[in-house]
């Protein structure tokens, strides 16, 4: 599949995409930050798999490490930050009926 897109903030590869799940593999550079956004139609579980994230859901923050995993529903506004200075990789599995990038609602850049 090698669907790689690459991002100011690092990039994404999808490595499954079915009627009813997508997952990608997100690499986030050293003190970069995904935008603060909501999806309306698809669930997302993100597990860190290489370095630690700092993850905000719905205003709360929390630290992820290797191994560690986080759940996010539809409608919650969320963002990856990576303050380290390594790269950070996570696996996010999105489940629901739409997975277009276009079903991103943006808060903040």
């Amino acid at each position: 599949m090698n669907e790689i897109t690459n991002r100011a903030w690092g990039k994404f590869e999808v490595l499954l995409r079915k009627d009813y799940t997508k997952v990608k593999k997100i690499s986030v550079k050293p003190g970069q930050k995904l935008s603060y956004q909501s999806h309306s139609k698809r669930d997302e579980t993100w597990v860190v798999v290489d370095g630690t994230l700092n993850i905000i859901v719905d205003e709360i923050e929390y630290e992820r490490s290797y191994g560690q995993s986080i759940q996010i529903p539809k409608g919650s506004k969320h963002r990856a930050i990576n303050k380290t200075n390594k790269t950070a990789i996570f696996i996010e599995v999105q489940t629901g009926d739409y997975f277009g990038e276009d079903d991103i609602v943006r808060y903040d850049i």
